[in-house]
């Protein structure tokens, strides 16, 4: 494996920094730092000189003093958000500077949630996500290639050593530094042996519905709190969540949401996994449309008050556009999908299974596909 995996919204990125600012966004050991030292580079320039990191303390004493270096070149501004006055901080820089400096901000949190006052950016900046790796940014499709990627995770650290040795000693620590660290650092929450305490909980509620009240019971704080602490972990970039797909003319929930975890190795079976390294992978295209080409699209699920259930919906501007559903095996079929199907004709219906096989698709117009041959064709 190679040890620099150029990542798939790099050359979006670039384009859009040469119009605006542009912040980055994504979890914490995801590829923000790599990438925009790479951008620095390519760009000619010195890391030294223009990669700046708040969690340094020279260069946060420079961020704060509003010292930064003169003449024309890429800035990059590595996790800022955590300074009250950030906002006003790469406003001025870029209103005073905009012409000079291409002006890049990354961090580990929702740069577009932690809003700590200050004059709006509006229309100063363009926002991107950043994603752990993908079957498709790996320019492959082979099952050896997929069954890594289910094994060792899409962080590019675990990934490249593929040991699970490694894998488990840093997925722990990732928890114990976004919680203990990156947690305290954005949010005044005193509780933190409790907060941790669900995220170790959670994955094992990987694929159902989650239910806040439950986890309220289980955890025994009142509904506000958890429903709060979600929240923080959703802007952490630790988890996210997705809510049911509703239309009229079908009979669907319509309140709780099924959340999923971007390092998915912390979800033991492997049917589970598979789902939520399904669920990462089809945000990831939705994001990137949504940053790139400013689509309007959402990941959703199905269920109905009969309990028929559909793994996944991809909508765009509200109409369904694409139903998903993940399995082992190409065995069976899903009912659900036949009746979403028939509702929505025009949209795309494709059930994925991890193995070997064929594609094909069957006489309701439902196609089976190799889990390889699906996530190959996205991003």
């Amino acid at each position: 494996m190679k040890e620099i995996i150029p990542r798939y919204n790099e050359e979006a990125v670039k384009k859009d920094l040469s119009r605006k600012m542009v912040f980055v966004a994504g979890s914490r050991q995801v590829g923000k730092t790599t990438l925009a030292k790479d951008l620095i580079e390519k760009s000619g320039g010195s890391v030294k000189k223009w990669y700046m990191n708040w969690d340094t303390a020279e260069d946060r004493e420079r961020i704060i003093q509003e010292h930064f270096p003169g003449g024309k070149g890429l800035l990059a501004l590595d996790e800022i958000h955590k300074y009250s006055r950030w906002r006003q901080v790469v406003k001025g820089l870029y209103d005073k500077r905009g012409t000079e400096l291409h002006i890049l901000v990354t961090g580990s949190a929702k740069l577009d949630h932690y809003r700590h006052g200050g004059d709006s950016l509006q229309g100063r900046y363009h926002f991107h996500r950043l994603h752990p790796l993908s079957l498709a940014e790996l320019k492959t499709h082979t099952l050896s290639d997929l069954e890594h990627l289910l094994h060792y995770g899409g962080f590019p650290e675990p990934f490249l050593l593929g040991s699970e040795k490694e894998t488990k000693r840093w997925s722990r620590e990732y928890r114990t530094r976004l919680i203990r660290e990156d947690l305290q650092d954005l949010e005044r929450v005193k509780d933190i042996a409790m907060i941790e305490h669900m995220v170790l909980r959670l994955p094992d509620l990987v694929g159902s519905p989650l239910s806040i009240n439950a986890l309220r019971e289980d955890l025994q704080v009142s509904h506000k709190t958890a429903a709060r602490w979600l929240m923080i972990l959703e802007n952490l970039y630790m988890i996210f969540r997705i809510y049911p797909f509703g239309a009229p003319k079908i009979r669907a929930v319509k309140k709780e949401a099924k959340h999923y975890h971007m390092d998915w190795t912390v979800v033991k079976e492997t049917g589970v996994r598979f789902e939520n390294l399904t669920a990462c992978h089809l945000l990831k295209w939705c994001h990137f449309k949504e940053d790139t080409e400013g689509c309007d699209m959402e990941l959703k699920y199905f269920r109905d008050i009969d309990k028929r259930e559909v793994d996944f919906v991809i909508t765009e501007e509200g109409h369904p556009i694409h139903f998903i559903e993940c399995k082992k095996s190409h065995r069976g079929k899903n009912i659900a999908m036949r009746y979403l199907k028939q509702r929505f004709p025009k949209a795309r219906a494709t059930q994925i299974f991890l193995g070997h096989g064929k594609e094909y698709v069957d006489k309701e117009g439902i196609y089976s596909q190799p889990a390889t041959d699906f996530f190959a064709s996205l991003v």
